[in-house]
């Protein structure tokens, strides 16, 4: 089954990549030649670079050989979707665009061999003239056709040949042109201001959460959100600075990582998660595990954040003053026997206080809920990242992003400061989120 999915999926990617060439390549080229060789070469080479570059995260390859694919590979990723996109929209503005070029276009009338200042001469015969009685004999005849050739050569000079006409390309080639050039600016415009989005950094969003458990005291208690992060062959040590810069800019009280920091090996990217060490936070800053660190060694990454001055929280409560500050591992550990436990989490604590969970997917918010938890901070969605894809994320989770209720219990989703595959966000702006706890006895 695993064999025909992939046949089909692949099927289905090489007839999408078919049709964008068909459109972008054969279409816009009048014959075969240089621009329709390099056209091909981009269409075919740019699917190559693209699972190469998947490839060698997941391989483990050479990190140079995977920050050399990643940027081409990636971005053709994003590019090619909002291509297609926009293609498709063209075929609806396609048969428009021909019918006003047939309106706007006047039929010619050619006159071949005559210039148009030339005087038409014509011979119209004298309709009232009696005939002559006698026949005219052919040596007549001749000799009337030449004095007849002399004096129109005499009247208009030699005939003159017609000058060729120049013609552009036809009209649906121009069309082609037209729709392929448009596409292709709409698809580079939306890649890359969504990746300039993303490499700018992510922007504070700030939320009120009121908790009915948590006391007067602890009204106003600040806690920074960030996931997603995503360091690897893309956003590297230069980008994580932006992000510990943008949360200790919020000066909160207490600092939530909820998972997939990383996409890569400690040993690649240590140096790149070091100016995690700078947060600062009254209360310290906490750690869970998300999907892309079973990619990546979870262990090993456990153990790096705990000396960059992180807490990780492994199926973990702390107590704090004024509330319990609980983590679970992310859903992807269960193939390591590292999974969530919420029994071992949250099975003995007082309920009768406030408790704030940190858990990477929105998807455990049941168990949440079970357990009587107040708040679930959560990641793992992106919001979806690149529209469209924000509609099957949203289908795949129960909350996309953003404050939603669950019976007593809460749910917060962020968008993630970073990006997974592409440096590309299209509809969902990155963010680090403030959360604010506010009491319900102030």
């Amino acid at each position: 089954m695993i064999i025909v999915f992939l046949v089909l999926v692949l099927a289905v990617f090489g007839g999408l990549h078919w049709y964008v060439w068909r459109r972008m390549v054969r279409d816009t080229t009048a014959r075969p030649g240089v621009a329709r060789r390099v056209g091909t070469a981009l269409v075919v080479g740019g699917p190559f670079l693209m699972f190469a570059a998947i490839a060698s995260e997941r391989a483990g390859a050479p990190f140079w050989l995977q920050q050399v694919l990643a940027w081409p590979g990636f971005l053709w990723m994003a590019f090619s979707l909002y291509l297609l996109l926009a293609l498709l929209v063209g075929e609806v503005v396609r048969p428009l665009l021909r019918r006003v070029l047939e309106r706007r276009s006047t039929p010619a009338v050619e006159t071949v061999g005559v210039r148009e200042d030339a005087p038409v001469r014509a011979r119209v015969p004298d309709l009232e003239a009696e005939p002559s009685s006698e026949p005219e004999t052919s040596s007549d005849a001749d000799a009337d056709a030449d004095a007849g050739a002399g004096a129109g050569e005499a009247q208009t000079g030699p005939a003159e040949k017609p000058e060729p006409v120049v013609t552009g390309p036809s009209r649906r080639l121009f069309v082609s042109r037209v729709v392929g050039g448009a596409a292709a600016a709409a698809a580079v415009g939306t890649v890359g201001y969504g990746t300039y989005g993303v490499l700018r950094g992510p922007k504070v969003k700030r939320v009120t959460v009121p908790l009915a458990k948590l006391p007067r005291s602890a009204h106003g208690y600040r806690i920074a959100v960030v996931s997603d992060v995503h360091l690897g062959p893309v956003l590297g040590r230069g980008f994580a600075q932006k992000v510990v810069d943008t949360i200790n800019s919020t000066q909160p009280d207490l600092i939530a990582v909820v998972g997939d920091l990383v996409d890569g090996s400690v040993k690649d990217l240590g140096p790149a998660a070091a100016p995690l060490a700078q947060l600062k936070a009254r209360h310290g800053s906490f750690f869970v595990t998300g999907n892309h660190e079973y990619f990546s060694g979870a262990d090993e990454w456990v153990a790096h954040v705990r000396g960059l001055g992180l807490r990780p929280l492994e199926n973990a409560r702390t107590e704090l003053a004024d509330f319990d500050l609980a983590g679970v591992n992310d859903v992807s550990g269960e193939d390591e026997g590292q999974g969530p436990d919420f029994v071992k989490a949250l099975g003995d604590r007082d309920r009768s206080r406030a408790c704030v969970l940190l858990a990477h997917q929105p998807v455990q918010i049941h168990d949440a809920v079970d357990h009587g938890v107040d708040l679930q901070l959560s990641g793992h969605t992106h919001g979806g990242q690149l529209w469209p894809g924000n509609l099957i994320a949203d289908q795949a989770n129960p909350t996309l992003a953003g404050l939603e209720r669950y019976g007593d219990t809460q749910l917060y989703v962020s968008r993630g400061a970073g990006a997974w595959g592409p440096p590309t966000r299209v509809g969902a702006p990155s963010d680090i989120t403030v959360v604010e706890l506010a009491s319900r006895q102030a």
